[in-house]
């Protein structure tokens, strides 16, 4: 982009010649001005007769005089012949959305930029938007806001509204290698350096705790590195962070006795289990008891004596009973799950999150979505249980509410799919909209697997490029001007950018996403080397004492 059309008085790109509040406004571009340097999501400021509109680049096209000229063109060999013919008998049109009233009106000058109810007059000027208006419409970064990234082409900063981002559920959404974990990552440090919420990490790949990798393949600094004292990092494979020189605080261990017939419904078709295999893992635990049943299921002969007295006491069919056990057997194998724990690995985490720290639970080699979906659902949902009870207490007792706490899932559409988001605690957090506090950040690359009534629920939706056009229909589903959306959307780089739109910001904005891995971009985010790590032991230090 020239650097004269980036100036806070930035020239004037065009005029406003037809368009509707509905389907947006036709801009025919200056002669002066290049139409191969204007890009689809860059920002424009529209100066009417009383008002002032912000909006976005949707679409660029080709214009002429008359249709001769497309049917017989000119011959445009003679350079003096080109520029005549340039910006008179043919011209570029830029297709703009009007979003935001941002100037002119009593009440945008009380009360901030209004969204649009009407449109601003033929021949009205057309500039690119300068530093001023960006800043009017997305604010300075402060205690509030997060800066995210900055618009195409454009120095100046988009902050997150963070506040209003926690108070719902999101989602960061695009296909592989598009940058989804990258984004996640500087949410994820938003809401730790602006105090809006705990964030507990489901982390299938080992990116966010100790150390992550760019989408370029340089490693990075995680979380724990950033804030270790306030990040904690729970491991369910201690042999495989050692080999990666990770620094863990906990080892985490699950009991056969604290698995619940729900955690098992959730796995229903991971495990290839039949529905009265599954019906049948009820049975057992009211025929065994609630705490061992598990153990005693998994101690059965499969053709002992007392099996069988067993089964048909119960009425359950041997064909049931051996796919069950088929599916059980496949969780045994699991070293992180033992018959009993020392320590109870939910109320260690709970006491990080209620501390307002980040919790970090990496998976080591047990990338399998078995062991994912059945550590993250029963995890969970005996968290959401006790934030439920702490919130129901604090209204009792008129006192304030639990910190805010915000579970970070991957692979999403494994437990919010049609069939089963209804049944899941993730499906039933989706929809609360933080009735007790407890909201989700979904990640995923086949948004169109969510159930559409959770995707209605995501308040601020990021999303990287999305080549499948369910997947890009899933994602704008229900949006105003989803159509001007999906052109800007399918124009994405596939890396680095990302469509922001929702209850976080103020309007729709493709940013190309801020630094994240050089030593400026740490300190940026306030980490000094050497300094939190000294605070943190003096912490620890602090914390022995205290226990004596």
């Amino acid at each position: 982009m020239n650097e004269d059309l980036t100036q806070e008085t930035a020239r004037k790109l065009g005029i406003v010649t037809s368009g509707s509040l509905a389907t947006g406004l036709d801009v025919r571009l200056d002669s002066s001005i290049s139409i191969e340097e204007i890009k689809v999501g860059q920002y424009v400021t529209i100066a009417g007769d009383r008002s002032r509109f912000l909006g976005m680049i949707t679409d660029i096209k080709l214009g002429a005089m008359a249709q001769s000229f497309q049917d017989t063109p000119p011959d445009v060999s003679d350079p003096f012949i080109a520029r005549v013919m340039a910006g008179t008998a043919t011209y570029g049109i830029l297709h703009v959305t009007p979003t935001l009233v941002i100037g002119g009106e009593a009440r945008t000058i009380l009360e901030g930029p209004q969204p649009v109810k009407t449109i601003p007059s033929h021949f009205s000027s057309v500039s690119l938007s300068s530093q001023r208006d960006i800043n009017l419409v997305f604010g300075d970064e402060d205690q509030e806001r997060f800066y995210i990234g900055n618009p195409l082409d454009m120095e100046m900063k988009v902050c997150l509204n963070l506040a209003e981002f926690v108070k719902r559920s999101n989602g960061v959404f695009g296909k592989s290698g598009t940058g989804k974990t990258f984004l996640t990552r500087l949410l994820l440090i938003g809401m730790l350096q602006k105090s809006k919420a705990a964030n507990l990490v489901f982390d299938m790949h080992n990116e966010y705790g100790w150390r992550g990798s760019s989408e370029r393949g340089h490693e990075v600094k995680g979380l724990k590195q950033l804030f270790p004292s306030k990040v904690s990092v729970f491991t369910l494979d201690e042999e495989s962070s050692r080999r990666r020189g990770v620094m863990t605080d906990a080892v985490a261990r699950i009991g056969w006795d604290e698995i619940e017939p729900e955690d098992i419904e959730l796995l229903r078709r991971t495990l290839n289990l039949t529905e009265p295999a599954q019906q049948a893992v009820y049975q057992f635990r009211q025929d065994f008891g609630s705490k061992h049943w598990l153990e005693k299921v998994l101690g059965l002969e499969k053709d002992g004596e007392n099996t069988r007295e067993l089964l048909e006491r119960l009425h359950i069919a041997d064909s049931t009973f051996r796919n069950l056990r088929r599916g059980l057997d496949s969780l045994k194998r699991l070293p992180f799950l033992v018959p009993e724990t020392t320590e109870n690995t939910t109320q260690r985490i709970l006491e990080q999150l209620q501390r307002g720290n980040h919790v970090v639970i990496e998976f080591g080699r047990y990338h399998d979505i078995v062991a994912y979906m059945l550590v993250a659902n029963m995890l969970t949902r005996r968290i959401y249980d006790r934030y439920r009870e702490a919130t129901e207490k604090a209204a009792g007792e008129n006192k304030p509410a639990p910190h805010p706490l915000v579970i970070t899932i991957e692979e999403a559409h494994k437990f919010l799919d049609p069939e089963i988001a209804n049944q899941t605690i993730f499906g039933t957090i989706a929809r609360e909209m933080r009735k007790y506090n407890v909201t989700l950040l979904v990640i995923d690359q086949r948004p169109s697997a969510i159930d559409a009534e959770v995707m209605s629920q995501v308040g601020t939706k990021l999303t990287c490029l999305l080549d499948n056009e369910r997947d890009v229909e899933a994602v704008l589903a229900g949006v105003p001007g989803k159509n001007e959306l999906r052109a800007v959307l399918s124009r994405l780089e596939t890396r680095q950018q990302a469509l922001i739109f929702g209850h976080a910001v103020p309007m729709p904005v493709v940013v190309r996403t801020r630094e994240y891995g050089s030593p400026d971009s740490y300190k940026d985010f306030g980490f000094v080397e050497g300094a939190e790590l000294r605070a943190r032991a003096a912490q620890d230090k602090k914390d022995l004492w205290d226990s004596l």
